[in-house]
């Protein structure tokens, strides 16, 4: 994306997430099973779809913000019938008021790092009538702040959990852990 290139053959091979992303999906496929996949850009969303088309030599639908009502009703339809496999969403668009229990996995591909908002497009899955065993897959890349960011929500949330299941956990922090709690990096 950051070379403004429409196409380039080589998209899959520069980005190990894509290639772990046309992995999973061909893994998916063989199971006979569906997906969503989240993404918060417009532009990583339509360069998903370009390179899984082609990758996976089927269609695969991109709901986003700058589509009519109608058609996203008929995106959403197309999918809960079983007539594609494979269905993108910008985070925005997609995680609010839509039912999705075709799908089975979600794929992250870019992280939202709002966890509310990340877990109310993941709902979208998890709805009355859902049947199957959902697969959640969160794509990051080691060795770059999305690995920074979520390792900091990841203990963001711990601590959390902590506070909603015990409100007296503070007191009973020993001197080291309460200074580790108010230490900042």
């Amino acid at each position: 994306m950051l070379l403004k290139e429409p196409i380039n053959k080589q998209t899959i091979t520069r980005s190990p997430k894509l290639e772990k992303t046309v992995e999973l999906l061909k893994q998916i496929k063989l199971q006979n099973e569906s997906c969503l996949i989240f993404t918060q850009y417009l532009e990583t969303g339509n360069m998903l779809k370009r390179t899984l088309k082609r990758a996976l030599k089927e269609d695969v639908l991109f709901l986003h913000g700058g589509l009519s009502k109608a058609e996203r009703d008929d995106m959403v339809a197309s999918f809960q019938s079983g007539q594609h496999s494979i269905f993108i969403l910008s985070l925005r668009s997609g995680g609010v008021g839509l039912n999705l229990t075709a799908a089975n996995h979600v794929i992250h591909f870019d992280r939202w790092w709002n966890p509310a908002v990340e877990n109310q497009a993941t709902d979208r899955v998890y709805r009355i009538g859902q049947q199957k065993f959902v697969h959640i897959h969160k794509l990051l890349s080691l060795g770059t702040i999305e690995e920074k960011i979520d390792d900091m929500m990841t203990k963001k949330y711990a601590l959390s959990e902590q506070l909603v299941q015990n409100d007296k956990w503070i007191t009973e922090l020993s001197q080291q852990e309460l200074q580790e709690l108010l230490q900042y990096n």
